[in-house]
This record gives structure tokens, sequence and C-alpha cells, in this order.
């Protein structure tokens, strides 16, 4: 019996190769659009004629969901809440969990699906996520907050190819898939058409400009308003008679102050998450942490208990801020994630 699957389908060439190689590898392919957001720029458009182009191609059907009401309560609202709190939030991570593994999942279920593709760069058995053979588009840092209920349904085809090699496939592939190939790549966060800010400031009042202070509380100097701030940051403010780079340590809404330090400052050790979502059951381990996307992993000692994860790092790490995630690694498996609550 032919296995069928829903593809996830954006419009760019990842999910769009996705569905060709999943089709000739003998799969009843139909597709999906997830309609996230109300954008008046054009954007939904672009990306369906792309869809309908592919899907004339390889003959298939495809649909198109709009989840955007839950999408704004459950990850935009959460996106611009976060930065009025003074945290770095990471929607693509929630998204994933609540919008494209959750709903879409659910979707591709009702409509009879076996299987939901997609094309992210991860790999999984069905039980753990691992890193991509590509390690420069690795993807699996985002997918590990999705429930584990949710891994034996999940395909990644493009697991074990480079982004450059799925590019050239597709230059050769069809002239509808050529002219996708040209396309600029989405941007990470798919409703932020420029810098955060300016999202923050449809909701708020970023521009209020405040006080720098040292880390024993001294005012040293002036800043924007915290909302143009993230831990790490070392421009976009002043501090008096500085003769070293200073960057941002810690955001204080409730004053609209921010305090700086030099690069030692900005040392952490110990990390404590919530939020866990764990694929092993073990409360304590040794692992490898990355705190943030972009990140080198981090060797570790990990103990939950009560519901949080505390994180002993073997080597210091730098600027981890808040709300950001902790994805946990042996060697390249994923074994669990929490959300960073606070560091020390």
């Amino acid at each position: 019996m032919q296995k069928k699957v829903m593809v996830g389908m954006s419009g760019g060439i990842d999910s769009s190769v996705t569905a060709y190689m999943l089709q000739k590898e003998g799969y009843e392919v139909e597709g999906v659009y997830l309609k996230l957001h109300s954008r008046d720029d054009g954007y939904h458009e672009k990306n369906l004629k792309y869809i309908k182009d592919v899907a004339d191609f390889l003959i298939i059907k495809y649909y198109i969901l709009d989840l955007s009401t839950k999408f704004t309560e459950e990850i935009y609202d959460y996106f611009v809440q976060s930065y009025l709190e003074g945290t770095t939030p990471n929607p693509c991570v929630k998204c994933n969990k609540q919008i494209k593994f959750g709903s879409m999942l659910k979707f591709a279920q009702e409509k009879g699906c076996n299987f939901l593709a997609t094309g992210h760069y991860a790999k999984t058995d069905g039980k753990f996520f691992y890193e991509a053979d590509d390690k420069t588009k690795d993807q699996s840092y985002f997918l590990s907050q999705v429930d584990k209920e949710a891994l034996p349904y999940m395909i990644f085809p493009l697991s074990t190819y480079k982004k450059e090699d799925i590019v050239k496939f597709a230059v050769n592939l069809s002239s509808v898939y050529k002219e996708i190939t040209e396309k600029n790549e989405s941007q990470e966060i798919c409703f932020v058409e420029t810098i955060y800010t300016d999202v923050i400031k449809k909701h708020a009042n970023i521009d209020m400009p405040g006080d720098v202070l040292d880390e024993k509380g001294k005012v040293v100097g002036e800043h924007k308003g915290y909302m143009h701030y993230t831990i790490g940051k070392r421009r976009g403010f002043t501090v008096k008679g500085a003769q070293d780079p200073h960057f941002v340590k810690e955001l204080n809404p409730k004053t609209n102050t921010i305090v700086v330090g030099k690069k030692e400052v900005l040392e952490v050790n110990e990390v404590v998450g919530i939020g866990l979502n764990m694929f092993i059951d073990d409360t304590s381990f040794t692992a490898s942490v990355k705190l943030r996307y972009r990140s080198n992993s981090t060797p570790c000692e990990v103990n939950i208990k009560e519901g949080k994860a505390y994180i002993r790092l073997k080597e210091p790490a730098f600027g981890v801020a808040s709300g950001q995630l902790a994805a946990f690694y042996d060697r390249q498996k994923v074994i669990g994630s929490a959300w960073i609550e606070s560091t020390k």
C-alpha cells in the first residue's frame, strides 16, 4: 500500500525539493501552505505562486491552512511580550512545537496522511532528533521542543544533503525549480521584515532614553530605551570614559535601565531552565548544551529537580540570555531542551 505524506510547503527551494524527492521515492504526496500572518506586501501571493507551479509540475494537490489567529496568539504576541519583559524570545522554536509539528501535523493526519515532511535540515529515527550532515544549516536546535509523540510521523528528506547540492539539483530539475532558486532566501523570522524593533514599536514606545548602570548600580551613561538591546550587545549606548568595549549584561524594564560591563561580566557558569521537553528519562546526566542557535555546544552536567533543569557548565559561556533555549546533545543526538530562566 502506498504511503501518503503531507509536505509543509513554504514556496522555498528546500520544501519544493522535499516534495519532489518523496514523490520519486513512491509516496503519495500532498502539500500544505501555512498562512501564519497578514503581511500585505505580497508575501503570501508570491509564495503561493511558487507552490502552485511546483504542484502543477508534480501533479499533486495542495491546501492552504490559515493558522493566523493561533499564530498571533501563541507566537507573535509571545515575541512582543518577551521584549517588553526584557527577555530574548525564540519564536521559531515555539512555532515548530505548536504550529508546524502541532497544528500542521494534526491537519495532515485529518487528511489521511501517514507522515508529515518538511524541508528542515535535521534527522530523526522516530524517537530522537539528530543533527543534519550539513552543520551550517542544521536545525535540530529549533526542533528540540517538539513533542516526542510527533517524531514517528516526521520525515526530513534533506537530512544528508548540503544546501548547495540541493540548489544545484533544483536548477537542473526544471524551469519551475530553477526560478525558485533565484529568489531571495526567506528571513529567519517570517514576520520580521527588517529588524525586530520595527515589530515592537507597533505595540509600544521603545524610544525611552534611560540610564546605563555598571555592576554596582552607578550611572555611567545613557541608552535609547531598554527594548533596543539584547544581552551581549555592545553598541547603541554611551559609557563615560570607557577605554574598552562594554556589553549589555542585564535589562531592567521596570526602571528602563541597562547594566553593562567589560566582556568578563558576561561570563556564565550555571544556567537554570524551565519548560523542559525531554527525550530521555534520566534526571541527572552529562551532555553538551547549545545556549543559542549559532553557538558552539558546551560540555555540562544537568540535574533535573521539580521541573527545572540545573545546568552546570564545564566551560564558561558568554552573553547567555533569559528566554532563549538550552538544547541538550549527546554527540549528534538531541536528548532534550529547556527555556533559560536565569544564569549566574
